[in-house]
């Protein structure tokens, strides 16, 4: 994955968490019990998305760092 990937990744994982936390504390009292569940459920899966492609994100720039150390590596080895 290239570092512009999964740069893109983490700014969409922070996005994500930022604006359904944002949702979970903005949403108004006076709806249904089943309004709060349906959005409840919503959020959860969301900020878990969030949080699934923050870590994809970071696994990438890490392995996209370490990439360069590696070409070295075996250009010395070869």
């Amino acid at each position: 994955m290239s570092r512009r990937i999964a740069a893109f990744l983490l700014g969409l994982a922070a996005f994500m968490v930022f604006e359904w936390i944002n949702l979970a504390f903005n949403l108004a009292d006076g709806h249904d019990t089943a309004f709060y569940v349906v959005h409840g459920i919503l959020i959860a899966v969301n900020v878990v998305l969030g949080l699934v492609l923050g870590v994809i994100g970071w696994r990438g720039l890490r392995a996209g760092a370490a990439a360069p150390e590696r070409v070295r590596e075996s250009v010395r080895e070869g």
